[in-house]
């Protein structure tokens, strides 16, 4: 039995993305929508929620027409990277300040890349964390520490 699907990839992005966007109007559902002009706090979520739901149906439809790349090796190095600089970044961020939460979050997320190198990743470590401060703790207000209470802020 030979499979109808010309483009794995396709395939499984649209599913991926099909599941996310439902989920997100199923939480969407519990708040009020309100209309375009009064968006509720349900409004955008389920607009989006939509919107990506719509996009990975038609992954789904390209992957029978089209013919794609099949699906490479699964990165695991990355993925463990990524979801463990953010997780840093949340315990991290109270107690440390974002002086050093940001940082760790920039580069161990940088260093999951096979084109990693040292330079660029400091230097964005540095450009985000400066402008993060200014933006959120200085120009919004948000009460987050510069450098926190485990480091003397």
């Amino acid at each position: 039995m030979t499979s109808s699907v010309r483009s794995p990839r396709d395939f499984w992005t649209g599913i991926l993305y099909a599941a996310i966007g439902l989920g997100a109007v199923l939480l969407g559902r519990g708040y009020g929508r309100g209309s375009a002009l009064r968006m509720g706090p349900g409004y955008f979520p389920t607009l989006l929620g939509g919107l990506l739901a719509f996009i990975g149906v038609v992954c789904i439809v390209r992957s029978f027409v089209r013919k794609g790349e099949p699906i490479g090796a699964f990165g695991l190095k990355g993925l463990f990277l990524v979801l463990g600089a953010t997780m840093a970044t949340g315990f991290l961020v109270r107690g440390a300040g974002i002086a050093v939460a940001l940082p760790v979050l920039v580069l161990a997320s940088a260093y999951a890349s096979a084109k990693f190198r040292w330079g660029p990743a400091l230097g964005l470590a540095v450009g985000i964390t400066l402008f993060c401060a200014m933006v959120f703790i200085k120009g919004l207000g948000i009460p987050l520490p510069i450098l926190g209470p485990w480091l003397g802020g």
